[in-house]
């Protein structure tokens, strides 16, 4: 309400005056309101940390599986079973606490400082100390900490992007406006977050801390609940699955002993043993290594990954919803089109074209006498040191300085030649300003508003003489103006005139020579165009979701090739649900959003069956990235609390970046599935064999120490290899996983496959070794180990066979293959044997093994040869 009342209204419901608030009464208010502070959403501890990584079924069922083997004395499974807990949660809490170590080293650490009037007197506080009533006195580069209602405005322009993602810094008043104004609209208020780009002002804070609009979308954020991503919940439910096999396979067991005349508790403690055994120990921990390897690769590509589950939710997204200002964009006034002398010039990188042909601006007079005008009314400044450009000031202006530098003009050059002899300042109600220079005569050089500007003008600049400006030719110059402002280019118009010794500001601003129009936009980044097509190819749809006008957002999204319907905030707040609904899933350009709309779109999409991310980098994004399954901070320019409660930081603020991220999360899925493939193959084989021996009450192929080595020496190194596999062809040219499908999705038949074969060649070679028990036992856990080894190697790929896809591409992996080799001898032919119950092997023996072994790796090359999926 405060934008609609009038200054004095305000002080006298605030109870202060322009003179401020007394020391004796701005302590109290701190005592009531509290300090200008946010509550923090998120802040790093250590303890929290470590013990969210033991919050998944899975872990649960292994702590279970540690404690059974405790009870049973099988005190060596107790110990590895642990080890392999400790060293998963691990993983996952080191790189979630070396993100947080990131993210805190980010923040400014500084808590700024304001000047504030106190009794009738200026004084610099800490912005925490801050209260409502208080005046404080702000001007070019400061931030603002408070909601606040403006009382003086000079010249007064407030970067609000992060707030309501307008792109454009906005122009600032004091005067009360309509009580119905859009937040993005209220021009005499002033929002914490926001960034004094020109001018200075006078206001009195209206609100402080958690009651600001940026505090009320924090409280907001709080409300959300933190969802688990769609891998913890599919390894959740696999998790489940997994006991309830383990639970079944114990109680047959125990069943099926007592009707073969066994003791009781011996069949009990013979049940779990038999279910311990089979649990999958180490395929947390390799899943979280594959995911650390992953977040590894990722921050190459300068995404920095907070939470280890989230590399992989990247490669499930169907939807990203992206914010434009810095993301798409960069951020920065970039002078787009020139019209000088009748005709248009396009600026494309450092080079000006007319007619779609290259031409040279410094032969082009006209041309040349705009763009100098351009950076002498002009206040920002130019360094140059060696191929390093830096530009200070006004954005606006250091968009007009960098357009004639590409055209050869230095501004540094061009102000030796001409002394500065007087300025007229921007003001809202001329809306243009003016700068009179000296050489050899007086000159007014004027820009500003192009309606305005072109009542001003008396004459027009062609070729090289200035002309009469007749009514009709006005006309057509603001038809121009119309047409580059619909394409959503900011415009201003540029002209000059040559003054007496002896002149006023009247004389100075009127009767002038019209030059051109100069039109900036903040332009695309160069890689986002092809990221968009990326990410069309592979079947991800994107939405842009700004603050900013449509007229801005249809524009950046046709130079980006971002096809689609657009829709404006108004009418999505109008629409019924069943509505909104149609137009969320139809639309594609969302203009002028508010962060409760945003959060909406977001909730809608996810209802839809989406797995959603989304970018964002202000206050006004925060409840949608903690809504989202994956939400995307931009580390350079991004709030603390946009970072705070996002899953993954852009170290780049670059959209190529995700689909770069989205590429790796891919790659991710698919070597987690060959890793889970492998992995649970071989878990086959053990069940097959040992539930078969069982139910036929034979000898036991494999003891439980020798189920644990062959865990050990299969499970680790040859898995986790599988994971560092290069991307399969065509990566980004497939539609993206369907949520519904569960992590044993593509797996299970070949599970079943690879542990029937595998059971046939161990279960037949122990049968016909039988009367040799021991060597019977170091047969069948020889041939699972070799088994083990040829699947892995059969599980590099889905469909590719082994020479088209290198056989030694993944050195990694045929070294742990070596590795586990090599480790099985050792334990056959050292005095590690008795240990196990190994018996020595011939060679003979060994032949038979690795060709009996072999004949899994064949099957499945084969069917990959006839294109036979499995």
């Amino acid at each position: 309400m405060w934008h609609s009342l009038d200054k004095r209204d305000v002080l006298e419901r605030l109870k202060t005056s322009e003179n401020g608030l007394s020391d004796e009464e701005a302590l109290k208010r701190l005592r009531e309101y509290g300090k200008n502070e946010l509550k923090q959403i998120h802040k790093i501890n250590p303890f929290m940390i470590f013990i969210e990584q033991f919050k998944s079924v899975f872990i649960v069922i292994l702590f279970a599986a540690a404690v059974f083997s405790f009870f049973i004395q099988h005190y060596v499974d107790f110990a590895i079973i642990l080890i392999i807990v400790f060293l998963n949660s691990a993983f996952g809490f080191f790189q979630q606490y070396k993100a947080e170590k990131i993210i805190f080293k980010m923040k400014n650490l500084l808590i700024p400082k304001v000047r504030v009037m106190r009794g009738g007197k200026e004084n610099e506080i800490l912005s925490s100390e801050i209260v409502p009533g208080d005046i404080i006195i702000l001007s070019e580069g400061d931030r603002v900490t408070a909601d606040s209602r403006l009382l003086e405005a000079n010249e007064l322009r407030v970067n609000e992007a992060v707030l309501t993602g307008e792109s454009f810094p906005q122009d600032k008043y004091s005067e009360k406006i309509k009580i119905n104004t859009e937040l993005a609209d209220r021009e005499n208020m002033l929002y914490a977050g926001t960034t004094i780009v020109g001018g200075n002002a006078k206001a009195i804070v209206v609100s402080t801390g958690m009651n600001t609009e940026f505090g009320k979308i924090a409280k907001k954020v709080q409300e959300i609940k933190q969802e688990k991503t769609p891998l913890e919940h599919k390894l959740n439910s696999f998790s489940k699955r997994i006991a309830a096999v383990v639970l079944i396979l114990a109680i047959i067991t125990i069943i099926v002993g007592i009707y073969n005349g066994e003791e009781i508790f011996q069949m009990i403690l013979a049940g779990i043993a038999l279910a311990v055994s089979v649990i999958p120990e180490g395929l947390p921990a390799v899943i979280s290594i594959t995911l650390a390897f992953a977040v590894k690769r990722m921050q190459k590509y300068n995404a920095l990954i907070r939470k280890l589950p989230a590399a992989e939710t990247l490669g499930r997204t169907t939807v990203i919803c992206t914010d434009k200002t810095g993301t798409l964009t960069n951020e920065e006034m970039t002078i787009t089109e020139v019209y000088s002398n009748n005709q248009h010039f396009d600026i494309k990188e450092n080079s000006f074209f007319a007619e779609g042909k290259k031409v040279s601006a410094g032969k082009n007079n006209e041309l040349i006498q705009l763009l100098r005008t351009g950076i002498l009314c002009n206040n920002a400044r130019l360094e140059i040191e060696g191929k390093k450009i830096e530009i200070f000031g006004d954005p606006t202006e250091k968009a007009l300085v960098m357009s004639a530098y590409k055209a050869g003009l230095v501004k540094k050059t061009e102000l030796e030649k001409e002394t500065r002899v007087k300025e007229f300042s921007f003001s809202s109600s001329r809306k243009m300003m003016s700068i009179i220079r000296k050489n050899h005569k007086l000159v007014s050089y004027v820009k500003g508003a192009p309606d305005i500007i072109i009542e001003r003008c008396s004459k027009e600049l062609i070729n090289g003489k200035a002309v009469n400006l007749t009514e009709k030719k006005k006309t057509e110059i603001l038809g121009v103006y119309k047409k580059m402002a619909s394409d959503a280019l900011r415009v201003l118009a540029f002209a000059y005139k040559e003054l007496p010794e002896k002149f006023d500001q009247e004389t100075a601003e009127n009767n002038l020579v019209f030059l051109g129009f100069q039109g900036m936009l903040d332009i695309p980044r160069k890689e986002v165009k092809k990221a968009i097509q990326d990410c069309k190819t592979a079947g991800i749809k994107v939405k842009m979701i700004t603050g900013d006008s449509v007229i801005t957002a249809r524009a950046i999204a046709k130079m980006i090739d971002l096809n689609g319907d657009s829709v404006e905030g108004l009418e999505l707040e109008k629409a019924s649900p069943e509505d909104f609904v149609k137009i969320v899933q139809q639309k594609t350009i969302f203009a002028r959003i508010t962060p409760e709309i945003k959060l909406k779109i977001i909730k809608t999409l996810k209802e839809k069956g989406e797995i959603v991310a989304v970018t964002g980098d202000g206050v006004n994004d925060i409840l949608a990235l903690k809504e989202a399954h994956i939400g995307i901070a931009m580390g350079i320019r991004g709030t603390e609390m946009a970072r705070d409660v996002s899953d993954i930081i852009l170290l780049d603020d670059n959209f190529n970046t995700i689909v770069q991220a989205i590429r790796e999360g891919r790659r991710v899925y698919d070597n987690m599935k060959k890793s889970i493939k492998a992995h649970l193959s071989a878990n086959a084989d053990e069940l097959f064999v040992v539930t078969a021996a069982i139910l036929m009450s034979m000898p036991l192929p494999f003891l439980p120490l020798a189920i644990l080595w062959m865990n050990l020496i299969t499970d680790s190194l040859p898995s986790l290899a599988l994971s560092v596999e290069k991307e399969e062809e065509g990566i980004m040219q497939r539609a993206p996983v369907n949520q519904k499908d569960n992590i044993l999705h593509g797996v299970l038949k070949f599970v079943i496959v690879a542990g029937i074969i595998s059971f046939i060649i161990t279960m037949g070679l122990f049968i016909i070794y039988k009367e040799d028990l021991d060597k019977a036992r170091t047969i069948a856990i020889t041939v699972a180990v070799f088994c083990e080894m040829f699947i892995v190697l059969s599980c590099r790929s889905q469909d590719k066979n082994i020479w088209k896809i290198k056989f030694f591409s993944n050195k990694f992996l045929i070294a742990s293959i070596i590795v586990a080799i090599i480790l099985q001898l050792i334990a056959i032919y050292t005095p590690l044997s008795e240990i196990f119950g190994f018996k020595p092997l011939s060679i003979i023996e060994l032949i038979i093994i690795v060709a009996s072994s072999s004949m899994i790796f064949v099957f499945f090359e084969v069917m990959k040869l006839l294109k036979i999926k499995i």
